[in-house]
């Protein structure tokens, strides 16, 4: 897994989208405010959507390590939580 800055502000729309495992073992894909989201069979799948949904941004996606559980309330951890050191890990 390869680091890279923080993507740029400047794109319209541009939002994080986080994947990793839930609970169950099942793939998640999940827009950073909870705009949209989902569950997958593969990690494949789950990158596929996430690349679709964001307009095809690769920097832009976050691969996390610890679980992640579906949540159609928008209630991620802020991303400054996340990643104290400012450097995403990318898919």
């Amino acid at each position: 897994m390869k680091s890279l800055a923080l993507p740029p502000r400047n794109i319209p729309g541009l939002a994080l989208v986080f994947i990793g495992r839930n609970s169950h073992g099942q793939w998640v894909a999940q827009e950073q405010n909870g705009l949209y989201g989902g569950l997958f069979v593969s990690r494949a799948e789950a990158i596929k959507y996430a690349l679709f949904e964001n307009g095809h941004h690769p920097e832009a996606i976050v691969e996390l390590s610890r679980t992640i559980e579906l949540d159609a309330d928008g209630r991620l951890a802020p991303v400054g939580l996340l990643f104290a050191s400012g450097r995403l890990p990318v898919a």
